[in-house]
């Protein structure tokens, strides 16, 4: 039986509402534990939902079956912040992990960040960063070059998702661009990586994937990356969404072992 902890607060910020995350701990003490970020395009989601293509028994709960601890975050929305106060927060709910692991019965010294389409690049950006000590990335069809998909509708790109969240075009704003996209924090000694992304995503070019696993591959940073032929955004049209996260879960396993 999973035990779920909901709407844990993990930080509040003047002006805002409560940023929680809802805790899914299984029995065994001392369980590695997988901070994961919902996609959304930075607009929209919520902690509650893994993808709307796969289910919780398919999801958190088999994560949990598996020997993990899950901490499913919710971070400000686009409405509310912009760039970067969504990396702040969910660098805020790894270091809340990290200082209450011994509470919750979890071992902080081997976390893995998920993320999930715009919730991907947020676990990016954070497992980028030089101090944040996590085990490896997963990065689920996020966009990783800001600048590469403003150009793909300069006109459009200040009201695109994208836009919204940076709060002004990376097309115009290509600095800004560039600090809000993966593809341009990559380092020799990152964490390792496991990319999946559908082949006909019609919402983040396949391409984006490709280009985050080549400046992976260039700096040294083990990278996997598998591309799912024919599939949409979301894992959509492909018969068995929820399959997608057994390889996930026996990657962050290898990831466990080693450490």
């Amino acid at each position: 039986m999973t035990r779920v902890d909901r709407d844990v607060v993990y930080r509040t910020i003047m002006g805002y509402r409560p940023l929680t995350l809802d805790l899914y701990l299984p029995d065994d003490p001392g369980a590695p534990i997988i901070l994961f970020v919902h996609g959304g395009g930075w607009r929209m989601g919520s902690k509650a939902t893994f993808t709307p293509t796969i289910s919780v028994a398919d999801s958190f709960e088999k994560i949990v079956a598996a020997g993990f601890a899950v901490a499913s975050l919710d971070y400000r929305l686009s409405g509310e912040a912009t760039f970067p106060a969504q990396v702040d927060d969910v660098r805020a709910a790894l270091a809340w992990v990290r200082e209450h692991a011994v509470e919750y019965g979890v071992d902080a010294s081997r976390v893995v960040l998920w993320g999930e389409s715009a919730g991907a690049t947020l676990a990016a950006l954070v497992g980028l960063e030089a101090d944040s000590g996590v085990l490896g990335i997963i990065d689920w069809y996020g966009p990783s070059d800001l600048i590469a998909m403003a150009q793909l509708a300069p006109e459009d790109a200040a009201h695109s998702r994208e836009g919204e969240w940076l709060g002004a075009s990376a097309f115009d704003n290509p600095e800004l661009g560039r600090a809000a996209s993966p593809v341009f924090a990559v380092h020799e000694g990152a964490p390792p990586f496991y990319i999946a992304h559908g082949t006909a995503d019609e919402f983040v070019p396949f391409a984006q994937s490709e280009a985050l696993a080549s400046a992976l591959r260039e700096h040294g940073v083990d990278v996997s990356f598998t591309a799912v032929e024919g599939a949409n955004h979301l894992w959509r049209d492909i018969a068995e969404p929820g399959a997608m996260v057994d390889p996930v879960i026996a990657y962050a396993r290898e990831l466990v072992e080693r450490n």
